[in-house]
Parts: structure tokens; sequence; C-alpha cells
């Protein structure tokens, strides 16, 4: 029986932020259900999400799937609702568990315009990587927060879970900032600035190139690198640049680029802007980060490595890294009441360290395919995953360092041996 009061209990709950980004169609659908069958706050919450992710993943909506299911079961009590209910879940979950489909035509995303602000302010820059975890293998990276936001618009983006207001903060006083953090010179650092934001999209605004190219002039023992999506490397291109940076691209195949990295660079050029780099001396390295599991993933990742293997020589790279989808609970929570376009929340959501990605079994198939791809250049280039399980390095790889701190030396022992080299021989 549904409670007299249930209107005034289905006002509460339409305060719930996911459920007023759906269309006022589905809320009707939803308020007229709830009533109809008496649904409970959990069951309205699961509804929503659901009726969220079908909108995501370019699904019949949860009406349909909901008016198509309905006429199959006669009875009249709450056995119906439960067995709708698991109808819709069963189908919510096979959607996952089975790769995604992208169409030729990927979806029209309107672009956010997003305030540009100075901060000035007197906080840390310098840090350790955000997502780093004792639970993974882990690079120990350090970071520095040039500029928090990012103004590109990857469906998967995590910094937006980051950065409340939505507002891209580019540091006023940065070379200050730079010049104030202690460093033991008798230490090797690996820092990256790409990590709460695209490095180069924001270009040199406040001097903020400047300021990390004579910190690395300053501080020989360090390798920054510069991590992007962008075509933007006309100042590099420009000016004189230490011997100790790196840029590295994070790639994916053009599918991918269209559907869920919107505003971004396409792979060529991305891959055209390093080979600029390179020609002028500059070690330049890719991330293939997430690699996404969908129909046809096998044949377009390994094109992408194909094209790397015959635009570049192995003496150019500093280092390939892999690394795949993987959410915390916040940032899940973000995406849904984005509500684009996108398919990247379209995974089993297996537990990853207390994350949530996909299983070891499709982790290990995406991996090798990549990993395996690159054959010839496993003994030239400095290759790892990012963030992942010893389990899944031994299984693809067939080898793990012992401890973070030895991969962090193997990595920055790798890399500027390239970068000597490479210095000594334009020097020549």
């Amino acid at each position: 029986m549904i409670p007299n009061n249930y209107s005034a209990k289905f006002t509460e709950f339409s305060k719930n932020k996911l459920f007023q980004s759906l269309d006022q169609p589905l809320q009707v659908f939803i308020q007229n259900t709830g009533e109809s069958y008496g649904l409970t706050f959990q069951e309205l919450n699961q509804l929503t999400e659901i009726a969220v992710d079908y909108h995501m993943w370019n699904e019949p909506s949860i009406e349909k799937k909901w008016n198509q299911i309905e006429p199959l079961f006669l009875s009249k009590n709450g056995s119906k609702k439960k067995a709708i209910l698991g109808k819709i879940k069963q189908d919510w979950v096979s959607l996952k568990e089975n790769p995604s489909t992208y169409e030729n035509n990927a979806p029209k995303v309107k672009s956010i315009v997003r305030k540009v602000k100075n901060h000035t302010e007197d906080h840390d820059i310098f840090g350790l990587c955000p997502v780093a975890s004792e639970k993974t293998v882990c690079c120990n990276l350090k970071t520095i927060d040039a500029i928090q936001g990012c103004g590109l618009g990857c469906s998967y983006c995590s910094i937006q879970t980051f950065y409340e207001d939505g507002a891209i903060g580019i540091e006023a006083n940065l070379s200050e900032k730079l010049d104030n953090i202690k460093l033991d010179p008798n230490k090797n650092y690996h820092i990256g600035s790409g990590q709460s934001s695209d490095s180069l999209a924001m270009g040199n605004r406040n001097g903020v190139l400047d300021a990390q190219l004579d910190f690395a002039r300053k501080n020989p023992n360090i390798i920054l690198e510069f991590k992007t999506k962008s075509k933007n490397i006309d100042y590099f291109l420009s000016v004189d640049l230490p011997p100790n940076i790196m840029v590295c691209w994070s790639l994916n195949p053009q599918t991918i680029i269209n559907n869920e990295e919107h505003f971004t660079a396409s792979i060529e050029q991305r891959l055209f802007a390093a080979r600029q780099l390179s020609n002028k001396g500059v070690i330049v390295g890719f991330h293939f980060h997430p690699i996404v599991y969908y129909e046809g993933f096998e044949k377009d990742y390994t094109e992408v490595v194909q094209t790397i293997l015959s635009t570049f020589s192995p003496n150019e790279i500093g280092m390939i890294s892999l690394g795949t989808l993987t959410f915390i609970k916040p940032a899940i929570k973000s995406l849904r009441s984005l509500g684009i376009p996108s398919k990247v929340l379209q995974i089993p959501m297996a537990n990853a360290a207390g994350k949530f990605s996909y299983s070891m079994e499709i982790k290990e198939k995406i991996f090798s395919t990549v990993w395996n791809a690159f054959t010839p250049w496993h003994d030239n280039v400095f290759f790892y995953f990012c963030m992942e399980d010893e389990k899944l390095w031994n299984s693809v790889m067939g080898k793990c360092y012992n401890s973070n701190d030895e991969f962090e030396d193997a990595l920055f022992s790798s890399v500027t041996g390239k970068m000597t080299s490479q210095y000594a021989s334009l020097s020549g």
C-alpha cells in the first residue's frame, strides 16, 4: 500500500541534485513511478542513477525500458516492483559488462566557459601526485600546481572534483613560490605540472612557463615533465629550453578523442607537436591513459602505436606509461551530475585498491594489447603502469619493481640518460 504522505516524501527526494539534472519528462516519469509503486528513497536513487547512465550512454530512456518490461509481470503486489527493478538492473549491469560501442558521429558537447582568475594566496603548490597510493605500484611523482583547473572537456576528468567552483586559477607569483621550494641537492626528483591542469593549454599566462623553465635550470637534479593534450607548443619552440625538461602527451585513438576528450587536439596534432619538439632536441613521452575498453579497441590502439614507432626513434622517447579509467566515488557522482554524453561509466566498476575500475581480466586484455604492440621498443624505452597492482605488472610485463623507490630510481636514470645523450648529440 502506498503511504498517504508519499507526495510529501517525494518532494524531499526531488531535492536530489542528480534527479534535478534529468530532463523534466524523466523527472515526471520517476515521480509517477515512485507514487504508483511506493518506491523507497534507495530505489528512487537507484532508478535515477540508471536513468542518468542510460542518457549518457545513448541508450533508450529509463521510461521506455520500464514500459517494455512492465507488461511482462502481471502481479499487482510488491513482487512486481521488485521484478521490474531487478530486470532494469540486469539490463544496466549487462551494458557495463560488455565493451562499449561508439557511433561514427560523436555527440555535440557544449563548451563550458570557465572563469580564469589569478591566484595570489599563500598556499602550497608542491606535493605528491594527488592519486598516489600505497596500495598500487607508484613512481613517487611530485607535482607543481602552477594552474588549478582545466578548460578542456575530457568526460573522465577527475580535476573537476578537486576544484568545486569550476574556475581556472593561475598562479600570479609562481616564480617566487618555486624559489621557496626546498629540494635536497643530493636527491633526484621527477616533478610534473600536469596533474591539476593541462600543462600547456593556457600557454605562458602570468609567466607560468617561464617560471617552470627557470626552476628546471636552477635544479639540475630534477626531471620536469609537462603533460598535455594540446598542440600548444609555440612558446617552447620560440625559447631556449633547459635539457632536463620532458614534454609528454596523453594519447588515445581518435574515436575516444572525438567522444570523450572534447576540445582537445586530435591524435594527429598531438603527435605532430611531439615531433616538432623532438626535432628541437626535447625528450618527449606518451601516456596511454586512460586506455578504454570498447568494440574495436585492439585495432585502434595498435594503429596509434604503429604510428609512433614509424614517427620516432626510441632514443627520442623518455617514457611511455599505461593506465586506465579509475574513479573515486565523488568523481562518479560528479560525472553523473554533468550528464554529458559519455560511456566512461559504462564499465563493470570492480574494486581497484579502494577505487573503481575495470576487472583484472579486462585490464590484462587492454594493457597487453598496447604493451605487445610496442614489442620493438621494450628494451630501449622506459615503460610503466600508472596506479596499478603488482599483479598486473607481473601478468603483462612479466616483472615488477620491489619497491616504489626502486621504480622511481629506474625511471629517473633511464630518462636522464636519454636527456644526456640528446644534449650531447646536439652540442656535438
